[in-house]
């Protein structure tokens, strides 16, 4: 795992220990979304165990029974309660075994994407009748209905077809050079500023997701002070421990919140500054370089970005 990944998975950890499981899920997301690793889809079907979402329980689990056994140094132990958890996830729900003649098709359950071909996994569905359809581009799509019981498993093979009828195919257009070779749009500024934009963008979500956590936190702490000390504990001085906490945890909330709002202003600025550099300077020559990361401290955060246009 990265830093930044394994810092939100620990937090994971200690919030599952909590049983303060939305907290939990949150953060466990948020370590996925750095860097996926099955140990954290256990996690995340763990709490979604906990709360009840057993269709993604069971998503999260298939991927998490899949890597143990390629993990040569899981243990009989883990492999045992993992599938456990997976028949407890199975059976609250349906699953759809669906094959294709034709890859990278678009599967999509009542509407959602839920994969494309060929599947590694079964489709985990809520029990009940469910509209299906099998698309590409190139091929008329095929749709079927299909109805799954909590617990059972059916299997449906998917032949697409192409159109019956074609239009002649058109002459390709010569192409005609205006331009001497080496002139053109700066590419490593494009695909350079895109990079930062979206590292930018995420480091948004990351810190969303961090305030979002803490602000939860706060307000438990809150209800415990107030049910414990009454509304006013902390002006009377009483738990002077847990009032710090309770303070150190909106400081966070309010400081995570801040840095998300200007990641994501950041990534607009970025994004807007690569379009206009290319525009303007379609004909210049340049080597660009970016790195950009999330910055995550105690009470602080921010995002880094260095480079040379």
């Amino acid at each position: 795992m990265t830093e930044e990944s394994r810092k939100l998975f620990l937090s994971g950890v200690q919030a599952a220990s909590e049983s303060r499981w939305e907290s939990a899920h949150a953060l466990f997301l948020a370590a996925r979304a750095l860097h996926p690793h099955y140990t954290i889809d256990g996690n995340l079907a763990a709490c979604e165990l906990e709360l009840g979402r057993y269709r993604d329980a069971a998503e999260n689990l298939a991927r998490y029974v899949r890597g143990l056994k390629q993990d040569a140094t899981s243990t009989a132990e883990e492999r045992a309660q993992g599938a456990a958890a997976y028949a407890k996830a199975r059976a609250k729900v349906g699953a759809l075994v669906l094959q294709a003649n034709v890859e990278r098709a678009v599967v999509l359950v009542d509407g959602v994407q839920m994969g494309r071909t060929p599947l590694v996994d079964p489709l985990f569905v809520e029990p009940g009748t469910r509209a299906v359809t099998v698309e590409r581009d190139g091929y008329v799509a095929e749709k079927l209905t299909v109805n799954v019981a909590a617990g059972g498993e059916i299997t449906r093979v998917v032949t697409l077809r192409e159109p019956a009828e074609r239009s002649p195919a058109l002459a390709p257009t010569p192409v005609v050079e205006t331009e001497p070779p080496g002139i053109g749009p700066r590419k490593a500024v494009l695909i350079g500023g895109a990079a930062t934009a979206g590292a930018a963008a995420v480091a948004g979500v990351v810190f969303a997701v961090l305030s979002s956590t803490n602000a939860g936190d706060a307000d438990e702490k809150e209800a415990s002070l107030g049910a414990a000390g009454g509304p006013n504990a902390c002006a009377a001085g009483r738990r002077a421990a847990d009032c710090s906490a309770l303070r150190r945890l909106e400081e966070n909330a309010a400081t995570f919140g801040n840095v998300s709002a200007w990641s994501f202003i950041g990534a607009g600025v970025l994004g807007v500054t690569t379009a206009i550099v290319w525009a303007v300077d379609s004909r210049a020559e340049g080597r660009a370089k970016f790195h950009a990361s999330p910055v995550v401290g105690a009470q602080e955060g921010g995002f880094m970005v260095r480079g040379t246009w």
